[in-house]
Formats: structure tokens, C-alpha cells, sequence
């Protein structure tokens, strides 16, 4: 089948006929189905909005072309869309885990992830995945019978497991979260609503997160070059690349250095999309799944890049950290950003009364213990944007950084 076709349904496609339901159930829409009605309300939800503020590697007012999290999350959403209908995967559902994947991120991106990581360390530290989990379970606000979105059971699994299992069949935390244990973001809903943390995700799950693996590479690139942090003949030093440079060359010789990158940002996206389509069909006719319960049980990931690919994206992975995220210039602003939510994070725990009434305490703080009472900060300042976190440390302190 061509890679410009879309694919018949597959039989091992999550069908939103046969969820696993809701946590709270609810009448089915008229008009949508179940994975659509998820898509809707992660698109309606307060924390989507605030992502149009929220770091994706630049501060929001070092310039409005470098991309946030918001229109990160929506070029995620366009490379799953384009994945899922090559494989005959459910579109909706898959979509819905690319909008909602960085629910959860704090403002300043990973550098606001380690402070708060850092500030909350003695109470389960921060894990950027069950931030989101808590978001559309409990944090949102918009609904008269639930706290949350009330997503269905795919949509929660495919939001925490979509990079793998988090443990064995045994319940022992794995990769990552071997160390530390399961974060209690997750471990603490699992009581409520079993996600069956030991299996694989649907296949709608693990496109989305190979989709965010090209969204950053590709947009990262193109920002980077944007920011003269490195220059289109810098990306010779990787082979992939230094075709698709050449190719650009011998096609349009006297091409501009904004084209030639935005014409490479292309070109990569579209080798990528189309390696992941050719590897995953490979391993699907090798497992022959019937369902989307082979799919999980089958003990090993069906979407990702040939090894091959896998190497060259590792490599682009490896000069965007040195070129790019490791910059001083990106360096010192993220610094700064880390040290905004430190002081916020100390003056909350210090006089509470600055909190906003609606996240004080609802009993005063008389039965709240202490990790709930660090935790509600937590989750304020983790739902606060760039910008918010910017303006409130400006509220608080005589102080504050430019972060330019």
C-alpha cells in the first residue's frame, strides 16, 4: 500500500464501540463517539489553553515564531493523525493522547520539571506524566458530576503508558521509575481505576509518542536554526541530514538559508513518518495481532523507527542537546526560570495567604496533611504559565529575572 493511502480499519485498532467505558458513566453522545467526545473535552479543558504559554525550549516573549506547547502539541497531533490513518488506527483516540501528552508540563518546560521535581522531593517528587494523569482525573474543574474529564479507560492508558509498561506483572516499577517507584500521581489512581500498568499500550498510544519524537526533532531543528543557534551546513555532521541537505541543493541551488531549513524540516518529517509506517507494518505482519489485546500483551513495542533510523534519530537527539538545549544562552535563561519557581515555591510554603482563595486549604489546613499541603502548591504552580509564574514572582518579590 502506497504511504499516501489510508489504510482499511485494523482489527487491532482500539474501536470506540467496545471502551472500556468511563470512570463515571455517562449517556453516549448522539453525535460523537467516545474517542472523539475525549478529544473534544481535552481540547475544551483549561490546562489545553494554558499550553499557548508554556515553554517548549523558548521562554514565550523571546519571540512569537519559536514554538510553545500548545503548537507543539498540535504538530504532535498532525504527524499521530498522519501515522494513524496509514495503519488503520482509531484517528480520534490517537489524537486525543497527542493534545494531551504535555498536559501536565509546568512552565519553563524541563527546567520547570527539575525545580519542581527538586521542591517536592519529600513527598513524591514531580513526574510531568502523572501531573497529566492528575489533570484530567481531578485537577480539572468543569463538570457538575466529576472533578477531571471523566476520559475513557483508553485514553488514561495510552496517556500514562504510551512510552511502555511502568511495571511487571509482579507490580515492580521498570525503566525509569525503577529507582524511584511509580510516581503517586499514578500509584494512588490505580486504587480508583486500574490501568493494568504491566501491559503495552494500544498502538493509537505508541503513535503518539513516536510522533512526538518527530515533532521535537524537526521543530527543535527549525527553531534552533531561527535562533542562530547553529546553521543549516551545521546539520552536515549528521548523515541523514547531510543527504537531505544535498538533495535540498541539487533541486534548488540558489535557495535562501530560511527556505533551504524549512525545506529540511519537511524532508526529515516525511522520511521519519514514512520509516515509522514501513518498520511498523514489518512487525505487524511478524506478530499478527487480532486485537487490541494482542497488541498489549505481545510483550514488545510494534511502532518505532527501523533500528537503522533509530540511530540516525538518536544522533539528531544527541546535537540538539549539545547545539541546542545545552546552549549557554538557553542555559542561563532556564536557570533563571528555575530559580522563579524556587522562590514561588518557598514563599507559598511560607505564607500561604498568597496562594489564590481557590487553591487555599477548603478546611483551613486543620486535617490536610502535609504532603497534601505541598502537593496543592505543587499543583498550582505546575498549572501556571510562563507568563503567570513571570508575573506573580514580579507580585512577590522586588526582583525578578528578564529571562532573555
Amino acid at each position: 500500500m502506497s504511504v499516501g493511502m489510508a489504510a482499511p480499519r485494523s482489527i487491532y485498532a482500539c474501536d470506540p464501540e467496545r471502551s472500556r467505558g468511563r470512570l463515571f458513566a455517562e449517556p453516549p453522545s448522539k453525535t460523537r463517539s467516545p474517542f472523539r467526545r475525549d478529544c473534544d473535552r481535552v481540547i475544551h479543558s483549561t490546562a489545553f489553553r494554558r499550553l499557548k504559554h508554556k515553554t517548549q525550549v523558548f521562554v514565550f516573549h523571546e519571540g512569537d515564531h519559536y514554538r510553545t506547547r500548545l503548537t507543539h502539541s498540535l504538530e504532535v497531533a498532525q504527524i499521530a493523525r498522519a501515522l494513524a490513518r496509514q495503519l488503520g488506527l482509531d484517528e480520534d483516540l490517537t489524537e486525543t493522547l497527542a493534545l494531551a501528552h504535555d498536559l501536565g508540563h509546568p512552565p519553563f518546560g524541563h527546567a520547570g520539571e527539575r525545580a519542581l521535581d527538586a521542591c517536592l522531593q519529600a513527598h513524591g517528587g514531580f513526574d510531568h506524566n502523572a501531573q497529566t494523569l492528575r489533570v484530567v482525573t481531578s485537577l480539572e474543574h468543569r463538570y457538575p458530576e466529576f472533578d477531571g474529564l471523566n476520559l475513557t479507560w483508553e485514553a488514561l492508558e495510552g496517556i500514562v503508558k504510551h512510552n511502555g509498561p511502568l511495571t511487571g506483572r509482579n507490580g515492580a516499577a521498570l525503566g525509569r521509575y525503577g529507582d524511584r517507584g511509580i510516581p503517586s500521581g499514578i500509584s494512588d489512581y490505580m486504587a480508583t481505576y486500574d490501568l493494568e500498568l504491566w501491559s503495552f499500550a494500544s498502538l493509537e498510544a505508541q503513535v503518539a509518542a513516536i510522533a512526538d519524537d518527530i515533532a521535537y526533532d524537526a521543530h527543535d531543528i527549525d527553531d534552533g536554526l531561527r535562533a542562530d543557534l547553529f546553521t543549516v551546513d551545521d546539520l552536515k555532521a549528521m548523515p541523514l541530514t547531510a543527504g537531505m541537505i544535498a538533495e535540498i541543493a541539487r533541486h534548488y541551488p540558489d535557495l535562501d538559508d530560511v527556505r533551504r531549513g524549512a525545506e529540511l524540516v519537511r524532508e526529515l518529517i516525511s522520511y521519519l513518518i514514512g520509516a515509522v509506517v514501513t518498520e511498523a507494518r514489518r512487525r505487524l505482519d511478524i506478530a499478527r495481532p487480532t486485537s487490541v489485546e494482542d497488541v498489549r500483551n505481545l510483550g514488545d513495542v510494534l511502532i518505532t523507527f527501523p533500528p537503522e533510523v533509530a540511530q540516525a534519530e538518536a544522533g539528531i537527539k544527541a546535537f540538539l542537546k549539545g547545539r541546542m538545549y545545552r546552549h549557554p544562552r538557553v542555559m542561563r535563561v532556564m536557570g533563571e526560570a528555575e530559580q522563579i519557581l524556587f522562590d514561588l515555591f518557598e514563599r507559598y510554603q511560607q505564607s500561604p495567604g498568597d496562594l489564590p482563595a481557590e487553591w487555599s486549604s477548603r478546611d483551613g489546613g486543620e486535617h490536610e496533611s502535609e504532603t497534601g499541603r505541598i502537593r496543592r502548591i505543587g499543583n498550582f504552580i505546575a498549572g501556571m504559565t510562563d507568563r503567570f509564574a513571570i508575573t506573580e514572582h514580579q507580585r512577590l518579590f522586588d526582583s525578578t529575572p528578564d529571562l532573555r
